[in-house]
């Protein structure tokens, strides 16, 4: 299809050798040979572009792509989708492909903002499923968007459901709640109190709450006395 072949192209004019030896190593599961190494300000402003070009609407339905970019093109190309129902379809068919967390984690629609009721039930949909990165993007976008304004505790619960051997499932899940402990703490410490979580992600939950800035001096004192067995 001409459309994949003209982006390739801009792919690799964008090319940053040193660039894609440091993702290389950072997304050790990606097979090396397929990361150009594109920094992601280009990869937006090629997706801004892209938008316009005809025929983007059948390279949006080119899946699996060859290369790490090209998934990432896709996510930022959904992320622009202004109508919702078509956003949820396009990621609906894009996230079982996605083998990766840097890929899951940097797509964030902006029309979520607007949908928030539909959204939760949207998000347990995706949070129920068997891919480990299709639960690790509904759980992110959980995170942010339902920790703040738009608060229930029974949201807590959504997370600490979750149990999976995949460990960038389960850094998720303790990124969600060491989040939660600095925005919802007095909702939140119950659940590490209770030990609602697997030893692995209840420990990481308490590190990474305790090396925020956002939670006080005294909270993490406590959390300190809250860690179980030896750490992992």
């Amino acid at each position: 299809m001409e459309i994949v072949q003209v982006l390739r192209e801009k792919l690799f004019e964008l090319e940053d050798k040193d660039y894609a030896e440091f993702q290389r190593k950072l997304i050790p599961n990606v097979a090396p040979e397929t990361i150009i190494g594109v920094r992601t300000p280009e990869l937006r402003k090629l997706a801004k572009e892209a938008a316009k070009l005809p025929g983007i609407e059948e390279y949006m339905k080119v899946l699996p792509h060859d290369y790490f970019e090209e998934y990432n093109l896709h996510g930022f190309l959904i992320e622009g989708i202004k109508d919702y129902d078509r956003c949820v379809e396009e990621l609906n068919a894009f996230l079982p492909f996605v083998d990766n967390w840097a890929t899951c984690d940097l797509v964030s629609p902006k029309v979520f903002k607007k949908h928030l009721p539909e959204l939760i039930g949207q998000l347990q949909i995706w949070m129920a499923s068997k891919r480990p990165y299709t639960i690790r993007f509904g759980m992110e976008a959980l995170m942010r968007h339902f920790l703040d304004d738009y608060f229930r505790p029974e949201y807590l619960g959504l997370a600490a459901a979750i149990r999976s051997e995949e460990y960038y499932v389960n850094m998720m899940t303790a990124w969600f709640f060491a989040t939660a402990l600095a925005k919802q703490y007095e909702a939140t410490i119950p659940y590490i109190e209770e030990q609602r979580l697997d030893e692995w992600t209840h420990n990481k939950a308490i590190q990474k709450a305790i090396e925020s800035y956002r939670v006080s001096d005294e909270q993490k004192a406590y959390l300190r006395t809250l860690k179980r067995g030896k750490r992992k």
